[in-house]
């Protein structure tokens, strides 16, 4: 943990020396507000719901005429994470558009780049300090989860243990997802809720897997599973194949890649609570680009989610909510 800190407070001191140099003229110029430069920095550039909100957010740009820039890390993690934002913020866009992996961690390296006069726009993920920040645009995850305790309860038979695989601790998606659940669940007396097997920030799918198999040991008679998100529901996937348990252990899972509705198809998964990727990308660049050129912002807003299942998903209103690996 010391040397993460370290990695961490070392790459804000590197963005606050980038941001002394550059502090002056960031996006003062009447062509670069009419054209402003946006840069979208995901949570990690290897998931599909994270791809699909980069795509939203470039075709949002093209309609505001912003060249729209899309980066992000292999992993979910503040230390991948905050040498990106480092480099973005020495390339002076006019404002950044981030999901950012540490509701603290990244707080002060974007303060800083606020100071120096970028907008900043938080989209899914967010931040404990929102003061400096224009917008903050997110599914509203607490009622997310609550729907996810409702569908799982309603698969089980509404009796039975029930647990939660994955979610980070400190990152507000998932706090906010636990917490819906969490509270739902208590509507139905029937159902234990085993806990929380949370995740660290670069364990994906095989930790996930790991979680789920110690989980169904602990339980054999375990009834159900909220994954948290797209690893989650992976790896959960994987390790109910590995346990002969598919379709004995109903699962929701939290979003809808590509993967999760190959598992959905296939009996793995029983229900899929899809964010509305790209309306949250598109959404993001436009408060960005209000901001930058003066123009109103609102600054919390929240897009709704869509439960999707194997007998809606061939229901073109549902099946366009399901996430893409490319634009």
């Amino acid at each position: 943990m010391k040397t993460a800190n370290l990695t961490l407070r070392g790459a804000a001191l590197a963005t606050a020396v980038l941001l002394g140099a550059t502090a002056c003229g960031s996006g003062d110029s009447a062509s670069s507000t009419a054209n402003p430069k946006v840069t979208v920095i995901l949570g990690t550039a290897s998931d599909s719901f994270y791809n699909t909100l980069g795509c939203g957010a470039k075709a949002e740009g093209k309609k505001l005429g912003a060249t729209v820039d899309v980066q992000g890390a292999t992993t979910f993690d503040p230390a991948t994470q905050t040498p990106i934002l480092t480099s973005t913020v020495a390339k002076k866009p006019n404002a950044i558009v981030i999901a950012p992996t540490d509701s603290k961690a990244l707080g002060t390296p974007l303060k800083q780049a606020n100071e120096a006069g970028i907008k900043i726009v938080t989209a899914d993920t967010g931040l404990d300090d929102t003061s400096f920040i224009s917008s903050a645009v997110s599914s509203n995850n607490e009622e997310g989860g609550a729907e996810a305790a409702r569908t799982l309860a309603k698969l089980v038979g509404e009796k039975g243990k029930v647990v939660i695989i994955g979610g980070t601790p400190g990152v507000t998606t998932a706090d906010q997802r636990i917490k819906g659940f969490e509270t739902e669940i208590k509507k139905y007396p029937d159902i234990t809720f085993v806990g929380v097997q949370p995740s660290t920030p670069s364990g994906g799918v095989v930790e996930a897997a790991r979680l789920t198999a110690a989980s169904l040991s602990k339980d054999p008679d375990l009834a159900g599973i909220f994954s948290i998100s797209t690893p989650a529901s992976d790896g959960a996937n994987n390790a109910i194949k590995d346990a002969g348990k598919v379709g004995k252990v109903k699962v929701v899972g939290f979003d809808a890649g590509p993967a999760q509705v190959e598992q959905l198809k296939k009996g793995t998964v029983q229900a899929l609570i899809a964010q509305k990727a790209e309306e949250i990308g598109a959404e993001a660049v436009r408060q960005a680009v209000n901001a930058v050129q003066g123009k109103k912002v609102t600054k919390t807003i929240g897009t709704s989610f869509v439960s999707i299942t194997a007998d809606n998903l061939g229901d073109a209103n549902v099946s366009k909510y399901v996430y893409r690996s490319t634009c």
